[in-house]
């Protein structure tokens, strides 16, 4: 894993270089090479931060639709609203979801219509969520194994939000440039003691 990291003092960038071998992580730039073990037990990219503290910063704003409107409402909601994925709700709970990849093979390959189909006749029904207390990476993985790229979160059966993988990925950007940065402020000496 390489980064172009600013060198504050001379104005240019460093090259830092990240590897992971084993119980080691290795880190070079152009002035020195370094090493040091992880503590035993310890992964990279495990984390303790839970999805609800992402959905309080991103916000609880749900869109949604009834199973008995269109597949072309879902689909003017979706592009109105700047979003791949839609929650179907029924009396005020999560019935399914309908998403771009539900539109695309089961509409669009099969020759119906948007303006006649009904979401309850393509949505998916079998819906995994979270509570706000699951830990990000532990959502990431339910996601990819699932093949989902949007997660409901509940609390006491009630839908309090969703996010995609969008914007898990956005938050692990950020966590990683954060580490970056303290591992460069390390190799450089000016990690405090």
């Amino acid at each position: 894993m390489a980064f172009d990291l600013p060198n504050r003092s001379s104005g240019t960038c460093v090259r830092l270089t990240l590897t992971f071998a084993g119980n080691m992580i290795g880190s070079s730039d152009l002035l020195r090479r370094v090493s040091w073990p992880l503590n035993r037990g310890a992964s990279v990219n495990k984390t303790s931060e839970t999805v609800g503290s992402i959905l309080k910063r991103k916000g609880n704003e749900i869109w949604s639709v009834r199973p008995e409107q269109t597949v072309y409402e879902a689909i003017e909601m979706m592009a109105d609203k700047g979003v791949g994925a839609l929650l179907v709700m029924s009396d005020g709970k999560l019935a399914g979801i309908i998403s771009e990849r539900d539109y695309a093979r089961k509409v669009i390959l099969q020759g119906r219509s948007s303006r006649t189909t009904v979401i309850q006749e393509i949505m998916t029904s079998t819906v995994i969520s979270v509570s706000p207390k699951e830990a990000v990476d532990e959502c990431m993985e339910l996601m990819t194994r699932n093949r989902i790229r949007h997660l409901p979160i509940m609390e006491n059966e009630r839908v309090i939000g969703i996010v995609s993988i969008g914007d898990l990925v956005k938050w692990l950007v950020s966590e990683q440039e954060e580490t970056i940065e303290h591992l460069h402020n390390y190799i450089s000496a000016k990690y405090p003691s």
